[in-house]
């Protein structure tokens, strides 16, 4: 069977990690039966992150490269219908999602002080007392210098809110009225909008991106339905 290593669930949430829940809800979205390991080692994992799989012996890392292997080896039951223009868009707002606009919730989990001692808590509660006034600040430095090698880290904090609640708008108005993203029909792209957008909305910790999240009213009511159709 296929072994998914992933995090544990907190915050209410299937996972804090956006590419976990994605993964996770991607599978569940296609029927596939797999098992979850939450054991995992992250330091030992195949590119130093999680999530990762292990399916007939193959160990497969990065969620967008472990769904092209998924599609390749059982099939694509979510976007073979999707026009090559559709698909086009769909990978557009799938790049604006991953690749800038969860960029900006690591930011108000990790470096927004008013959470970041939520964040510690939830992450380094468990370490043994020697380890958790020294761990913690080494993660935090390793995020810092990746908010900063993005580049969304060289932002003031009004202006990566802004920058993100343009993103959040952006994905309003093309959801619009329709129940998924592409249409009647789930995409892949719900995968990734879904768990992003629900780690933005979850009411553990609070900012201006939560904030701004919850004016558009859509996109809760999205969230809604992916929870109710996938994990209810």
């Amino acid at each position: 069977m296929l072994t998914l290593y992933q995090f544990e669930p907190v915050w209410g949430l299937p996972n804090a990690s956006p590419f976990c829940m994605k993964l996770e809800t991607y599978l569940r979205m296609t029927h596939l039966d797999y098992q979850v390991d939450t054991s995992a080692d992250v330091r030992k994992a195949p590119k130093g992150k999680l999530p990762y799989i292990k399916d007939n012996g193959k160990i497969i890392a990065d969620s967008n490269l472990i769904i092209d292997y998924l599609k390749a080896t059982y099939g694509d039951p979510l976007d073979g219908h999707l026009s090559p223009m559709d698909a086009a868009v769909a990978l557009a707002f799938q790049r604006l999602i991953e690749e800038n606009l969860y960029w900006a919730l690591v930011y108000s989990r990790w470096i927004d002080e008013k959470n970041w001692p939520t964040t510690k808590a939830v992450y380094f509660s468990d370490l043994p007392l020697v380890l958790r006034s020294i761990i913690p600040k080494i993660a935090l430095k390793s995020v810092t210098q990746n908010l900063q090698g993005h580049g969304m880290g060289r932002h003031t904090p009004t202006e990566i809110y802004h920058i993100a609640t343009l993103d959040l708008q952006a994905l309003s108005s093309f959801l619009h009225d329709k129940p998924y993203f592409m249409g009647d029909q789930p995409t892949t792209l719900d995968a990734s909008a879904y768990s992003v957008l629900a780690n933005i909305l979850d009411d553990t910790l609070t900012s201006p991106l939560r904030e701004n999240a919850m004016q558009l009213e859509n996109l809760g009511r999205y969230c809604d339905r992916m929870h109710q159709a996938y994990y209810a």
